[in-house]
């Protein structure tokens, strides 16, 4: 890589100062080039957010415009006013009650959402960015982290803002996110169990990968801990989120000889598949088995009996993020990072305990 940028420069000669005989705001592509050393194709490529350069040049060109404050003419003026927002997936309660947010925040401002689903659990396809940029909207709330280094640079070379909302990984590596209080939310389900007498009590986490299932199930330990319980390594399972994975870990659970009295499942989708589990094996809730959800979808209510969640406000958080891209679009904010509080919802699938051996 740096034997092709010394031919470059040599190709240009001597590099000149960026500013020279120019204004300040007219900065130019050629001035760019010549300061950088690079072709004007090559910067003008970096800032198209074009795949086909090396990342040692893309990092050398973006500081250069950075540093200048360049500009794409039409960047802004150009943009349709629309908020994209980009899935994971969509085909869980938990991404209606998100876009619901969404959509009632963007109709009190005009704006229209579009929504793309790509990729895995993690993170979307690469092809999402392209799309992205030739709708060219306000601004666009991504429901994933850990953007790739490309991905980032052909956002801000665009100067399209972008949310992540509820983020996987660390909040700080992104300008703006959005998320709720996990911690708090483990700790206030687990004492709410510990509150009716429940010392034995399971928890099926998500993917502990994801910095949420770490804050929930540290807040599970935390709270468990004030009580100086220690929980058996086989009460602790991982699941994916999914109504699936809490079905099949609940499965596990109930059928230990010493069976937990009481499940806190780091997902509403995860303490309905504890229910079918439940039902299956001729066990009651609350009478045989306590359940605890987390996000307070709107079915959690309707089931039988209702779900004890702790109330992730999903809604409010989609509200946030899209005031936060709009915010950004207009103003250039600092960074913003927004958590949000998350309060325990008492309802039926939770009970004292009865007569258990500690």
């Amino acid at each position: 890589m740096t034997t092709a940028r010394s031919a470059e420069v040599g190709k240009r000669g001597t590099s000149r100062t960026c500013n020279a005989g120019h204004p300040a705001g007219k900065i130019r592509l050629i001035d760019i080039a010549d300061e950088t050393g690079f072709s004007l194709a090559t910067v003008s490529k970096v800032v198209n957010g074009r795949a086909d350069v090396a990342e040692e040049t893309r990092t050398i060109v973006n500081a250069a415009l950075e540093k200048h404050g360049y500009v794409k003419r039409g960047n802004v003026d150009d943009r349709q006013q629309l908020i994209e927002v980009v899935f994971q997936d969509f085909d869980t309660l938990w991404a209606l009650e998100v876009l619901r947010g969404v959509l009632d925040e963007a109709k009190q401002h005009n704006l229209s959402v579009v929504t793309t689903e790509s990729g895995d659990r993690q993170h979307p396809d690469s092809s999402w960015v392209d799309a992205l940029l030739k709708r060219r909207p306000i601004g666009a709330i991504l429901i994933f982290s850990d953007l790739t280094t490309i991905e980032k640079e052909k956002l801000e070379s665009q100067h399209i803002p972008y949310v992540i909302f509820d983020p996987s990984g660390d909040p700080t590596e992104s300008k703006y996110s959005v998320q709720a209080d996990n911690w708090t939310g483990g700790v206030i389900a687990t004492r709410h169990l510990l509150a009716l007498g429940h010392t034995k009590i399971a928890i099926i986490n998500g993917p502990d990968e994801m910095m949420c299932s770490r804050a929930r199930f540290d807040g599970y330990c935390a709270a468990l801990k004030e009580h100086g319980i220690v929980p058996p390594d086989h009460y602790i399972t991982e699941g994916d989120y999914t109504t699936p994975g809490g079905y099949a870990q609940a499965v596990e659970l109930l059928a230990l000889p010493d069976r937990p009295t009481a499940i806190f499942a780091g997902s509403d989708l995860q303490a309905m598949g504890v229910y079918e589990a439940a039902r299956q094996l001729g066990l009651r809730i609350p009478e045989d088995v306590s359940v605890v959800g987390f996000d307070d979808v709107q079915t959690s209510a309707y089931l039988g009996p209702a779900l004890t969640t702790v109330r992730q406000p999903l809604q409010e958080m989609a509200a946030c993020a899209t005031r936060l891209v709009l915010d950004a679009s207009e103003h250039n904010l600092e960074q913003k990072h927004i958590i949000l509080p998350t309060n325990l919802v008492v309802r039926n699938s939770t009970q004292a305990v009865a007569n258990q051996e500690n």
